[in-house]
């Protein structure tokens, strides 16, 4: 991943009390303006974002920062459970409201859940604040941009996550496997 790849966006958001608040992402290139578009139209609606902030401020620890409930793109890691690199590890994909929003999958019989404290927002059919579902404006908002969203996936569950798909990868960065 090439550093010159990746941009620094600063995004204004709104919290649940209508609070103005300012954040930072890093992301790739490819999806800057996708990003900055998306942001500007959820903080014109009022959308409530907790956080925005770096992965940096949570010593690059995706657990912490998820628990913390922070939105963030860039964290070079692998995705969990396997040795292939995360989309977030090119900048390619986007949290949002993780705490509310978890990952979830059944690995040896065993449920994972990332964040590891969010097995109260695992019942999508509860209404409760920061939830992201198919009815949600940000949920459009990047599906309108082309992005995937994960809770959409079937053999595990990503609420909180939005990526590019897997063929404008390939075709930006061939030489991965």
């Amino acid at each position: 991943m090439p550093r010159e790849d990746l941009r620094y966006l600063h995004v204004l958001h709104k919290n649940l009390r209508g609070e103005t608040l300012e954040g930072e992402i890093i992301c790739n290139v490819y999806i800057a303006c996708d990003l900055l578009d998306i942001f500007q139209k959820l903080y014109a609606a009022n959308y409530p974002i907790e956080k925005i902030r770096l992965v940096d401020e949570y010593d690059a620890d995706d657990e912490l920062s998820m628990r913390d409930n922070n939105s963030s793109c860039f964290n070079f890691r692998f995705i969990s459970h396997t040795t292939k690199v995360s989309k977030h590890g090119l900048g390619l994909a986007m949290y949002v409201n993780t705490l509310y929003n978890p990952y979830t999958k059944v690995v040896d019989g065993k449920r994972i859940l990332e964040p590891a404290t969010a097995g109260a927002y695992l019942d999508r059919t509860k209404n409760f604040p920061y939830k992201i579902d198919e009815n949600d404006l940000c949920y459009r908002l990047f599906i309108e941009h082309g992005f995937e969203w994960g809770g959409n996936w079937s053999t595990r569950k990503d609420y909180q996550h939005f990526e590019i798909p897997d063929l404008l990868v390939k075709k930006l960065y061939p030489n991965l496997t």
